[in-house]
Formats: structure tokens, sequence, C-alpha cells
């Protein structure tokens, strides 16, 4: 199925070398279903921009002085119609790991296929999260059996994208003791945010089930 937008996608672009940004500001220029807000060369500058201009997905090098894509994504997250962001990097190491607990929505590899950017960003602008393969058990040895049997129904409730209040009336809770218990249950399976949470969920069913 391919998602259709009414407007082209507002993007802004941040990359720590020149060559690097000016070859991906061509590319999405040449894609009419995107309109290049601006492009930046630093985390500085890229924040700057977004709290004046209105993006919905934003394109940034992990590495992007002076802050870095670890501080400007979690900055980003504590701000209303923030865009989401797509981390450009080299395919190695942890760093795919690193930018789904960050809270980034992609992570699209330097060395895939130009199309391959492009259509992560599609995705993205549609509300999906992009990611290549993170077996996320990997991080610690079986966080899931820390978590508390309120943990586990929560974790379990918000993998069905369930909001605060709703998940406060689907335990019996309130709101309050819900956030209390979101924290604690972050903290222990070492994300940041509730995508990140789903994922790790999702991650440590399935290959379970594939062993059923």
């Amino acid at each position: 199925m391919v998602t259709r937008f009414d407007q082209p996608i507002a993007i802004m672009l941040a990359d720590s070398n020149p060559l690097v940004l000016s070859a991906m500001s061509e590319i999405f220029e040449r894609d009419s279903r995107f309109s290049v807000v601006a492009t930046m060369g630093t985390a500085e500058g890229f924040l700057g921009t977004v709290m004046r201009l209105p993006v919905q997905v934003g394109v940034i090098d992990w590495n992007l002085p002076a802050l870095g894509g670890a501080k400007l994504i979690e900055i980003l997250r504590e701000q209303a119609n923030a865009p989401k962001l797509v981390v450009y990097g080299d395919d190695h190491g942890d760093l795919p790991r690193l930018a789904m607990t960050a809270g980034a929505a992609a992570f699209a590899p330097r060395s895939g296929a130009v199309d391959g950017l492009l259509s992560t960003c599609i995705d993205v602008a549609a509300g999906k999260m992009v990611f290549p393969f993170v077996d996320i058990r990997d991080l610690q040895q079986d966080p899931i059996q820390t978590l508390s049997r309120k943990e586990r129904v929560m974790l379990e409730a918000l993998s069905k994208g369930l909001t605060n209040r709703e998940l406060a009336k689907e335990l019996g809770i309130s709101t309050n003791t819900v956030k209390f218990h979101l924290s604690n249950l972050y903290e222990k399976l070492s994300v940041k945010n509730r995508a990140a949470a789903i994922a790790f969920y999702y991650s440590s069913r399935l290959p379970r089930e594939a062993e059923q």
C-alpha cells in the first residue's frame, strides 16, 4: 500500500559533512513528495530552526556538532509539534539501537540505496517506525524478569497504543500512578519513551512465539 500526502512533506536536513548535506538536499529537492525547509550543519542550528518553522520530518547525523544526535532527540522529544527524526548514519555497531532507545523514529544506513532513505522518510511521515533488526533483549539479561506483575500488564497494555488515561481506565488506577509505573518500566528496560518500550515488548515476544 502506497502512502499519499495532499501536500509535500516538510523536511529538514542536518549533517556535519557539507558534501553529504549537499547531496541529500539535491536528492530531496528533486522529489516532488518533499519540500526541503532548511539544511543545517549543527544541532543548534537545527534546533533553532524547527522551533520557528513547521517541519514534519528531520534527517540528522548522529554525530552532529555540538550537541550530538542523542541530545538533540532528547530535547525535541519534550517539544510540542516536534518533527519525527530519522538518524542517517553508518550501519555498524550499536548505532541503530542507540537511535531507537534515544527516541528517533527511524534509522537509515548511509550504505543503503537513496530510494531507501526516501521511503524511510515517507513511512516516518505516515507515523511508522523504521529500524533494521535490533535484538533489544541483548541489552540486558532478560530485563522482563525484573518487572513487577503490574508493570508487565502495563507493558502489554502499552503495546496496544493506549494513552495514559486509557491505561488508567484499563488497569483501574489513577493517571499519576500510571506515570509512576511507566517511569519505573522505562528505567528497568533502559528505554526513554513509549515507542522504545513497545519495540522492546515486540522484540522480546516474537522469538518466543516462533519457538511455540
